[in-house]
């Protein structure tokens, strides 16, 4: 009989090494990639477009068909997803900012109100509340939350430890049709071994991986990718794309021809797929030195979306269809604010497909619960944490609820901008759009009433996703009552909202009827106007300041100015105040500038 020897060591060989309590967080935030750009969204008509990549990740964890941008443009959504605030809380609900009120043109209707200029470099972000809990924090690519790209704050402002933005294979080609990337060892851009140009801003996200996979990390990778410049550096992808499409590179289609028709955005969204390829297989691939015998895909959260709605195009050039959704990034409709969401990672189930509302505004929290991370009691967050979904049963919506434990069936957006001046309300099935540009325009109504999906038996059946049927006339009540539930949501947020123009020749009621400043006189540290009222009260006044003027990040702040009387306004100038001056908003929402602020031309960056 043989004895019985115990061999302690051998049973640690065999023992599953405890999973490390920081899971690592990639938040992968592409850049203009529509709802239907991406292939396992395909929806009605098949994409052109190859994206097997994004597909696979789709079966490995959480797919939402109902996942939102926070707004329906690049800087708002990105300061949004950082800090967790709603743009119309934070005053961010467009790019660039940061200027005086002023129409868009001489005889504009209106103009857009006061917005910020950037995020604050004191907000608490992702970066820095998980660099306070022991995260190493990285970001590669596009940045834009201030009003240029590289204006402050940039990224080590506001808490990441590494950042990387160069634009890669997407620097601006002199001719898009001519000098494509080769295997030429000294060509920038060379061909890799699968016929992709060189790509720097991917490999400055796979740097960061390589250099961190030993500690808990935290990786923004925001992509260039598939922002204009509409280009590819692969001859041989254009020509695929042309041919599938039955069209010549050299035609150009514009916005009114519908349908998937640009070669060169085939190629981009293909290209795209590629690279973040590269990044989830070496997350597969490659052992995670915290947690012996797995692999860092195993321990590795990974949140895939866009920024916005797909960028339909410009005047001369359509890039993408976002078919059946109406309209694109600019726009509070579907078109401009639905985006593909993809989540996954340790404890999510794979191959899910989910109806349930999502929107970048959650990641924040979301984060949060997933790393562990304390929410400070001062800090708001105006997302919901998506975790408890994530982990039970992603197909029911009753797992998402806000900070008062009530379940989430209501979403805003905030767009008082450009030529779209809206704003929106999600609430359950139905969507109500506000349009603040209706008076004596008979191009639009005030109010935009439209049935999305029916639920049934838990399910969403869609109706009109499409936002072609507008209920508000037969559906008076709903209407008020969700118009009524967005104001209150958009007053407690203090949200600003566009102003009427008293210099446009078109005719609008009360035009004639707005004030007039007469004089300013300032004391040490105030300021003191007085003005002509004309049959319409002064309902707001703002000082309008900056501290750096002529430089070239010139940036102007809001402070509330004081109505004194029907004929005077006062206002304490903030230090460092160099230049100022008044805008006075009256009854009837016209806005008089004082001095009159004439809008800088130039081109803005996106």
């Amino acid at each position: 009989m043989l004895a019985s020897v115990s061999l302690p060591w051998l049973g640690s060989l065999h023992a599953e090494e405890k999973r490390p309590e920081k899971p690592n967080i990639l938040l992968l935030l592409t850049d203009d990639l529509g709802w239907q750009d991406v292939k396992c969204y395909d929806i009605d008509d098949p994409s052109p477009y190859e994206t097997p990549n994004i597909d696979a990740l789709a079966k490995k964890g959480v797919m939402f068909w109902q996942g939102y941008s926070p707004t329906p443009v690049c800087a708002s959504s990105r300061c949004a997803i950082m800090s967790g605030n709603h743009a119309a809380r934070a005053q961010k609900t467009s790019v660039v900012g940061g200027a005086p009120p002023a129409p868009r043109t001489p005889n504009s209707r209106m103009m857009d109100p006061w917005y910020s200029g950037r995020m604050p470099a004191d907000e608490l972000t992702l970066a820095k509340i998980l660099g306070q809990n022991g995260y190493t924090t990285g970001h590669s690519g596009k940045w834009h939350i201030a009003i240029s790209h590289n204006a402050f704050p940039q990224p080590k402002d506001v808490g990441f430890d590494y950042s990387r933005s160069d634009r890669g294979s997407r620097s601006r080609m002199e001719d898009r049709l001519s000098g494509f990337a080769t295997e030429a060892a000294d060509d920038p851009y060379r061909l890799d071994q699968n016929g992709y140009p060189f790509h720097q801003t991917n490999e400055d996200a796979l740097a960061f991986l390589k250099e961190n996979k030993d500690k808990p990390f935290f990786l923004y990778y925001a992509t260039w990718l598939v922002h204009s410049p509409i280009h590819t550096r692969s001859e041989a992808h254009l020509k695929k794309y042309a041919e599938r499409m039955g069209v010549d590179p050299k035609d150009v289609y514009t916005r009114e021809d519908s349908g998937q028709k640009n070669p060169f955005y085939g190629a981009m969204v293909q290209e795209l797929d590629y690279y973040v390829g590269q990044v989830f297989d070496y997350l597969e691939k490659t052992d995670d030195p915290r947690w012996p015998g797995h692999k860092l895909s195993e321990n590795t959260y990974i949140i895939f979306t866009s920024d916005n709605g797909g960028m339909e195009g410009n005047p001369k050039e359509r890039y993408t269809d976002n078919n059946p959704l109406d309209r694109g990034k600019i726009s509070a409709k579907e078109g401009g604010t639905r985006v593909p969401l993809i989540i996954t990672g340790p404890g999510i189930a794979s191959g899910v497909q989910t109806q349930v509302m999502a929107n970048g505004l959650d990641f924040y929290p979301t984060i949060l619960s997933l790393t562990g991370t304390k929410k400070p009691a001062d800090k708001n967050l105006d997302g919901c944490d998506l975790s408890t979904l994530l982990h039970k049963d992603p197909t029911d919506a009753s797992l998402v609820k806000d900070a008062e434990g009530k379940v989430r069936d209501t979403m805003v957006w905030h767009f008082p901008h450009g030529a779209a001046m809206e704003s929106s309300i999600r609430m359950g099935d139905y969507k109500l759009i506000r349009k603040y540009d209706h008076v004596k325009n008979a191009a639009t109504t005030p109010l935009q009433l439209y049935h999305l999906y029916r639920s049934e038996n838990g399910k969403a059946v869609r109706v009109d996703i499409e936002e072609a049927k507008d209920l508000s006339a037969t559906m008076p009540e709903k209407a008020k009552a969700m118009n009524q539930r967005l104001t209150e949501i958009l007053t407690e947020m203090d949200a600003s909202y566009p102003y009427y123009n008293p210099k446009t020749k078109i005719p609008l009621p009360n035009k004639d009827k707005v004030p007039e400043v007469l004089s300013q006189k300032r004391s040490e540290d105030t300021v003191e106007f007085t003005y002509q009222e004309n049959g319409a009260k002064v309902k707001r006044a703002d000082l309008i300041y900056t501290m750096n003027p002529g430089e070239r990040y010139e940036e102007w702040f809001r402070a509330p100015a004081t109505v004194v009387s029907d004929s005077k306004v006062s206002a304490k100038i903030p230090a460092g105040a160099k230049k100022f001056l008044i805008n006075l908003i009256d009854e009837n929402q016209f806005l008089v500038s004082y001095p009159e602020w004439k809008k800088k031309t130039g081109k803005k960056s996106h």
